[in-house]
């Protein structure tokens, strides 16, 4: 409530700092989380391929919203999406200070890569690729679009979460209710069926948004803390995308 309450504020006030708007929807994300410790190990987020399109070149403006590029009046096409979540250990302690990095296709199914698929139709005010550094309860969100499918492939957002030089998690995020999520290679490859129903999302209407905004929440729970031994460094074996 207080995240949509955040976000119709700035709905209602158009004139609001779209900077201050981001900052507010992070203080308001932290509140609607209470760091705990489970009785039970949760259900850990599965790995996922990269893909081949992972940003060759980082855009100049690499903050958490994806909608507008640095301070542009034109934002890019597509469902508004607030997404957020929190990055947890197995018991559910917050991982605090890591960088959640998202990148995903625009509209027309295309990514910021120099090589993506659909490169000349590339929607140039969606910025594409986007980071946020977690907060003390492990909190992140981001503001893009809900994502489109494209190449063969059922819509989703790729996910990685880093701590300093290392990498530790890569994954997916799939729409709840999308019929390619049926022979989706990629989603399909996920054998465990409790951990491929963690990363299908349900994408819902944001309460009284005049535009059709959308919220989604992803939480991500590594096998793994930052104080546990290193794991392999370097990014995984590229895959579909």
């Amino acid at each position: 409530m207080w995240l949509q309450l955040t976000i119709m504020n700035t709905v209602l006030n158009p004139g609001t700092n779209r900077r201050a708007f981001l900052r507010g929807c992070l203080l308001t994300t932290a509140a609607l989380w209470t760091p705990g410790v489970f009785a039970e190990e949760l259900a850990r987020t599965p790995r996922q391929t990269e893909g081949p399109f992972y940003p060759d070149r980082l855009p100049l403006d690499t903050d958490n919203d994806l909608l507008l590029i640095n301070d542009s009046l034109t934002p890019a096409v597509g469902t508004v999406t607030h997404l957020s979540g929190r990055v947890v250990g197995p018991s559910g302690e917050p991982v605090r200070n890591a960088v959640v990095e998202i990148w995903e296709a625009d509209i027309n199914g295309a990514y910021i890569h120099t090589q993506s698929i659909n490169a000349a139709r590339r929607d140039k005010n969606f910025q594409g690729y986007g980071r946020f550094l977690t907060g003390s309860s492990g909190e992140y969100y981001f503001r893009t679009i809900k994502p489109a499918g494209y190449a063969g492939r059922t819509p989703h957002i790729h996910f990685a979460v880093l701590k300093g030089s290392r990498r530790l998690l890569t994954t997916q995020l799939y729409v709840k209710g999308e019929p390619r999520n049926n022979t989706d290679p990629v989603l399909r490859g996920i054998r465990d069926p409790r951990a491929r129903e963690s990363v299908i999302v349900d994408f819902k209407a944001l309460s009284n948004s005049r535009v059709g905004e959308l919220t989604a929440s992803f939480p991500i729970v590594l096998g793994f803390t930052p104080e546990d031994p290193e794991p392999s460094l370097g990014r995984p074996g590229r895959g579909p995308s």
